[in-house]
């Protein structure tokens, strides 16, 4: 690993300008609901002006997503922040959760009664930030999330994550998932680091031990989405419907960053990480930008690609934008090699250029292939997470996860004038 870490962290947060716009721009998206809170409880699908989306059921996702980064901004000393995480926890407490089986819906009203590992790792980080910020409460929401997660979900066999139940956990979907199994591991991390029990981290390092360093080594770094129920690949899942937001056919680009940052904090939070984990990370980023980047000769990342590296669906999602910045800013960090911070400045020249929006606030979710403002794969702009997310990950360590981090004692500064 050439060039090695800087003692003193990433060239950019020594430049103060750069500080001070990464810490506006999460201020201005803290900003862009009108009303965030829906109606019958929890967080509201947002659309492209801030506004509530009310034909939306209360998603369970969007609800944990949006308390975790209310969690983050009452940790960055937002005013009003700590009520709107007490608003999100009181509707995974209540009007989200199922009082006779236990567990999450995956959302509001009678046709959302399946309960989903993705939904649930969202309500464990929710709950894992809320507890780092002191909310009242959370601690115990977070010990009921943690233990659905290990009994319903966990695999003994695998250590995996299986996908859904129904609402009274049969009818068990015989589909394996990369991306729920992914979020399990962010999940992990931050429990991990908040309740001070390593065995969660042992549980994110078991998961990327079989999804990365066996399957997506095996397969020259592109990852594999699609699984059987015994966890044999799948790669024609979806071929009819590629452009799906949560399962498309082909492999996710964007998914290759976020795992090569997840490795990152895994590797940070062990006492003694196997080596493969910053290789893989280094491995999964190159093969991001060597086929993902501009493959289709426009700028940014393709949605999906197919198995020779082909664009499949070439919208541009704000995800995947997001997550480079987090991947070449934790890859900087972990290596100090100057690449990374070259193309961190890149993908946030990208995101600067065609999805932050100054008119209506947040950042435009999808683009068409020409880089024009579209919803195909996605309608207005549901939630914050992502965008959050990129604009306070460069400015932290590896580990802890970011709530616990902000939540450590701050260094006093000399007071100004």
């Amino acid at each position: 690993m050439s060039g090695g870490p800087d003692p003193a962290g990433p060239a950019w947060r020594r430049l103060t300008a750069h500080r001070r716009w990464l810490d506006d721009e999460f201020v201005r998206l803290l900003g862009f609901p009108t009303e965030p809170r829906h109606p019958d409880g929890g967080f509201a699908w947002l659309d492209a002006t801030g506004h509530p989306d009310t034909r939306q059921p209360v998603h369970t996702w969007i609800a944990a997503r949006m308390t975790h980064v209310h969690a983050l901004a009452h940790l960055r000393g937002l005013p009003g922040s700590g009520p709107l995480v007490d608003h999100g926890v009181d509707a995974l407490r209540g009007l989200l959760r199922d009082p006779f089986h236990g567990g999450w819906v995956t959302h509001s009203g009678p046709d959302g009664q399946r309960k989903d590992a993705y939904t649930h790792a969202f309500v464990v980080l929710a709950a894992s930030s809320a507890t780092a910020a002191g909310r009242p409460g959370t601690r115990a929401l977070l010990d009921d999330a943690l233990g659905v997660l290990a009994d319903r979900f966990l695999e003994r066999s695998s250590g995996l994550v299986t996908e859904s139940f129904a609402a009274d956990w049969t009818d068990e979907e015989a589909y394996r998932g990369a991306n729920s199994n992914m979020h399990t591991v962010e999940a992990l991390l931050a429990a991990g680091d908040v309740t001070g029990e390593p065995a969660w981290h042992g549980h994110a390092l078991g998961i990327a031990s079989f999804l990365v360093d066996d399957v997506a080594r095996a397969h020259g770094w592109r990852l594999i989405e699609h699984f059987d129920r015994g966890w044999a690949p799948q790669p024609e899942y979806r071929v009819d419907e590629p452009d799906h937001p949560f399962r498309p056919y082909g492999t996710t680009v964007g998914h290759w960053l976020e795992w090569a940052r997840l490795l990152l904090h895994l590797e940070a939070s062990l006492d003694e990480p196997p080596r493969w984990l910053a290789e893989a990370a280094q491995a999964l980023f190159a093969a991001s930008v060597e086929a993902g980047w501009q493959s289709d000769g426009v700028p940014g990342f393709p949605y999906t690609l197919g198995w020779r590296d082909e664009p499949v669906v070439c919208a541009r999602l704000h995800w995947v934008v997001a997550e480079a910045i987090g991947a070449a800013a934790a890859l900087h960090e972990r290596t100090g090699h100057p690449s990374y911070e070259t193309w961190y400045r890149t993908f946030w020249d990208h995101a600067a250029r065609y999805f932050i929006d100054p008119v209506h606030g947040s950042w435009h979710h999808e683009l068409t292939p020409d880089l024009q403002v579209a919803a195909g794969t996605w309608s207005g702009k549901p939630d914050l997470y992502h965008a959050a997310q990129a604009c306070l990950l460069p400015q932290a360590r590896l580990a802890p996860a970011l709530a616990p981090q902000l939540a450590e004692p701050a260094v006093a500064e000399p007071a100004g004038r």
